[in-house]
């Protein structure tokens, strides 16, 4: 079995977004009252992580964004950007308390303590763009996972694979003139952002390194997959990153109230049984996952037991 990390702290449930917003405090509750009712659970390395630093966040966000976001907070302000990114004064502390998780993460898996990591995190982060919130995002979780890696560890070629429903814009923009980092997104388009189409690919240096796999509205398990065997794995195979980091959003589950894709947790299980093996195959078998979407809680914590446990296989 391998040694996989759970990265979770209580405090994540202080970001408030305000009542009947989809991105609630209770995903995080009702996905830990599940696992704990999972053979996984113990099986599970649990890790508390600490606050990330402010130049830690700057690796991605110019210092000055990061003064702005701890400003708005600790003001009292609410809405960050043109309303869905909801904010309490503890959303700057639990945003850095995110970022914390998945530097820790990346330390342990790249240092060899920890096969994978999964980080149970929230704020979500992979519409955050270098100067803008939004989406729900105040800062790119795994943007900064790896410039992280590469800045402390030396680790060169990166795979950003982002399944998500909702494309990773913020995460394109950190990554879309760097050769470096293969940023692979599949996700339902048209759709919000509006941003993900297959003619996205990159600029200059980084010409080739953004795959975007749009899927229409009604795709499934098999549309997935295909996408995978046939471009994915491929460009992965081509590329051969010594990190995968995946952007793990669970709302493209059929039962999911924010988008109109037709996975299940089994689909979850395959998707990410294919990432492992290609792991093993080019990166030493290290995976961090971060938590990004998934609004329906009985799917998001059923998905989430069934890419834990392909995880630790």
């Amino acid at each position: 079995m391998n040694k996989v990390g759970f990265f979770y702290h209580p405090d994540y449930l202080k970001h408030k977004t305000g009542e009947g917003h989809p991105e609630r405090p209770e995903r995080l509750s009702a996905m830990l009252k599940h696992l704990l009712g999972t053979k996984i659970w113990n099986g599970l390395v649990h890790l508390q992580p600490q606050l990330a630093q402010v130049d830690q966040v700057a690796m991605v966000h110019p210092k000055e964004y990061v003064r702005m976001i701890a400003e708005r907070c600790r003001a009292g302000m609410t809405v960050l950007d043109q309303g869905d990114t909801r904010i309490c004064p503890d959303s700057f502390d639990v945003a850095l308390l995110a970022v914390g998780a998945v530097i820790e993460g990346v330390d342990q898996v790249v240092q060899g303590k920890l096969n994978s990591a999964f980080c149970a995190v929230r704020p979500p982060g992979h519409h955050a763009e270098t100067t803008a919130a939004m989406g729900f995002c105040l800062f790119n979780n795994a943007s900064i996972a790896a410039r992280h890696a590469q800045r402390t560890h030396g680790i060169g070629r990166i795979v950003i694979l982002d399944w998500d429903v909702h494309h990773g814009n913020g995460t394109q923009e950190v990554f879309y003139e760097d050769p470096l980092v293969l940023y692979v997104s599949l996700h339902q388009y048209p759709f919000y952002p509006g941003t993900g189409a297959a003619d996205e690919t990159g600029t200059g240096k980084g010409r080739g390194f953004t795959l975007n796999c749009p899927m229409k509205a009604g795709s499934g398990e098999k549309e997935y997959l295909d996408s995978f065997q046939e471009a994915i794995i491929p460009a992965i195979e081509k590329f051969r990153p010594e990190l995968i980091i995946l952007s793990a959003g669970f709302d493209a589950h059929r039962d999911d109230p924010l988008a109109g894709i037709n996975l299940t947790e089994e689909s979850f299980a395959a998707m990410t049984a294919l990432v492992t093996n290609a792991a093993r195959e080019y990166s030493e078998g290290r995976i961090v996952s971060v938590l990004e979407g998934g609004y329906d809680l009985r799917a998001l914590a059923q998905s989430v037991e069934a890419h834990l446990i392909k995880l630790a296989e």
